[in-house]
């Protein structure tokens, strides 16, 4: 285990930044399907998986604006409902898109994510 042992007679001040939780933002990018509309997203980590995730938006036709930690998606000019393989193969959670857009386009197509091909 670790831990931090400060010897002194000095405070500690300072701030930090506390970046947004993936597991928490991939569902809610996901979600952004639903609405059929503009959706205003902050403090989202700017990691390998969410902008895995903001491309396959953009695949379906949305429109993703990211400027620092805010993301942008209007979901109104989505047009397809099929996740391309070179997509899904990259995100293992890229199958959470699929609920959202089935309850938009009533049909979805996707193959399976990377992780369950090498399963035995």
């Amino acid at each position: 285990m670790c831990c931090y042992i400060i010897n002194g007679g000095k405070k500690l001040e300072g701030e930090t930044y506390v970046s947004g939780s993936k597991n928490a933002s991939l569902p809610i990018l996901a979600g952004c399907i639903l609405n059929g509309k503009t959706s205003k997203l902050y403090n989202v980590p700017d990691i390998e998986d969410v902008r895995t995730t903001l491309k396959i938006l953009e695949y379906l036709g949305c429109k993703v604006k990211r400027d620092k930690n805010k993301i942008t998606i209007n979901s109104e000019s989505l047009n397809k409902n099929t996740i391309p393989d070179e997509l899904m193969r990259k995100l293992r959670s890229s199958v959470i898109i699929s609920g959202a857009l089935l309850s938009r386009c009533k049909e979805v197509m996707f193959s399976y994510p990377r992780w369950l091909w090498n399963r035995k």
